[in-house]
């Protein structure tokens, strides 16, 4: 088997291989008791569960130097991890967060000035990533055609995302408001890599915005994820990188700058930018954390502010300067302690707040209570979702359950089906049909992407794949 052949197959190290295919129970999996006779909605779901089955499975006696320690430089999704080192989510489900903050493309939809509503679509475009804060463990790669759907009535979306491509793993997603009010979509290919120390994930693909009353289109790429210390030490997170957001309609952009950690963590987590009109004058500052809250106000007051904040800083490092500098040998990368939290410039007006996290996340992977609901399933959903939704994924349903040995079988005869149906297809000379996107350009950006063909809420699954 070649290099492409491994690509995102990640066999984990399971001592016996599970031939016959598992019946899911759906029984641990609803976290709120008994379905009795209500209706159920689209999804099936009426009250959202608020913990998951089973407790966070601790990594603590497993050790990835051994896996990675050949890596150094490589791409990670050719690389097999042990499964300990997953969350009970697959990357269509992570990619579903995008949308916990959605309110503000509400927001942003009823604002009647252009310059209102490049401030929500900033402020959610940061808030997709908040979710990541803390999140260390990896999501499962999916599998060529997996699907996840998604209806919030009470959040006003529904939301479909499909594996469309394994060499290399591209997901495309789609989501409308049930208000007509939006269109939400892309496709995204990370590409991960090692560094000796940390992991970077580089986002790939473009993210479109269309706010259907005002005719408008916006498309921005996310920044940069890393986390630190995978070998040894305690892990952390930072995202960085220069996102810029440009409504197509009007020339407007808005650029933001997510800073990296910088020397004694002064920078973490820090997000600053400005919004300009086509002629590139500075119309509105933003600035705070991806983690908490964004701000925003006037250029002239932001200006006046940092002039004052930099003399400041200007006298701080004059008393750094006799400080020793920190070795290049360290065994991990230090922990940034926390810093104050965002200070806010008198003025200012308040964009975006993350929402609070439930008060045991730690022991379910750090999910905010959004995720939480991801994976939910309760009796009777099988027959409304699609035979490839990620929900019915059985290593995915073992690990929430907290049955690390199911999940590792599982996933391997998983992906042992994947394998030989990319074979038979090999054979046959057959390509492989994606079911609910196809491959084309995106029609504000000319790049490539790949584009919702729709009819997938009529629910004609009878050409559905066979993948789990």
């Amino acid at each position: 088997m070649n290099g492409e052949e491994e690509f995102f197959d990640a066999v984990t190290e399971a001592n016996q291989r599970v031939t016959g295919v598992i019946h899911v129970d759906t029984s641990k999996s609803n976290g709120i008791g008994k379905v009795g006779e209500r209706p159920p909605q689209e999804n099936g779901i009426q009250k959202h569960r608020t913990s998951l089955p089973a407790p966070m499975f601790t990594r603590s006696d497993f050790s990835v130097w051994s896996i990675l320690k050949k890596c150094i430089g490589l791409e990670l999704s050719k690389i097999t991890m042990p499964i300990a080192f997953n969350e009970p989510l697959s990357f269509l489900q992570r990619i579903t967060e995008y949308m916990e903050h959605v309110y503000l493309v509400h927001k942003a939809s009823c604002q009647p000035q252009p310059l209102e509503r490049m401030q929500s679509v900033a402020a959610f475009a940061v808030s997709a990533v908040a979710s990541q804060w803390e999140r260390t463990g990896k999501p499962f790669n999916p599998l060529l055609g997996e699907t996840y759907e998604l209806t919030r009535e009470d959040l006003g979306f529904r939301f479909i995302s499909e594996q469309v491509s394994h060499h290399p793993p591209i997901s495309a997603f789609y989501s409308e408001g049930l208000h007509q009010d939006f269109l939400f979509h892309g496709s995204i290919y990370p590409k991960l890599k090692f560094w000796g120390k940390s992991v970077e994930a580089e986002p790939r693909g473009t993210i479109t915005l269309e706010l259907l009353k005002h005719n408008e289109a916006y498309t921005w790429t996310n920044p940069t994820c890393c986390v630190h210390n995978v070998i040894i030490g305690k892990l952390w997170i930072e995202q960085y990188g220069t996102v810029e957001i440009v409504n197509h309609r009007t020339g407007d952009k808005c650029v933001l700058h997510f800073k990296p950690c910088g020397l004694f963590g002064k920078e973490l987590h820090k997000v600053e930018g400005y919004i300009q009109d086509k002629n590139k004058k500075k119309l509105f500052m933003i600035y705070g954390k991806w983690t908490e809250c964004l701000w925003g106000l006037d250029p002239a007051a932001y200006e006046s502010f940092k002039k004052q904040e930099r003399r400041t800083d200007s006298l701080r490092k004059t008393r750094l300067d006799d400080c020793p500098e920190k070795a290049d040998g360290d065994v991990v990368d230090a922990v940034p302690e926390a810093q104050e939290t965002v200070q806010v410039i008198p003025g200012s007006k308040l964009l975006w707040r993350v929402n609070t996290r439930p008060p045991n996340s730690a022991q379910m992977y750090n999910f905010t209570s959004f995720t939480v609901s991801l994976n939910e399933l309760e009796t009777g959903m099988e027959k409304i979702l699609a035979p490839t939704d990620c929900r019915l994924r059985p290593d995915i349903r073992g690990m929430e359950n907290g049955n690390m040995d199911l999940a590792s079988q599982e996933k391997e005869r998983l992906e042992e089906k994947q394998r030989e149906a990319r074979r038979e297809r090999a054979r046959e000379e057959a390509e492989w049909q994606t079911r609910w996107f196809h491959r084309g350009s995106n029609p504000y950006t000319g790049t490539p992407d790949w584009l919702y063909v729709g009819g997938y809420f009529e629910r004609d699954f009878s050409g559905c794949p066979d993948i789990y």
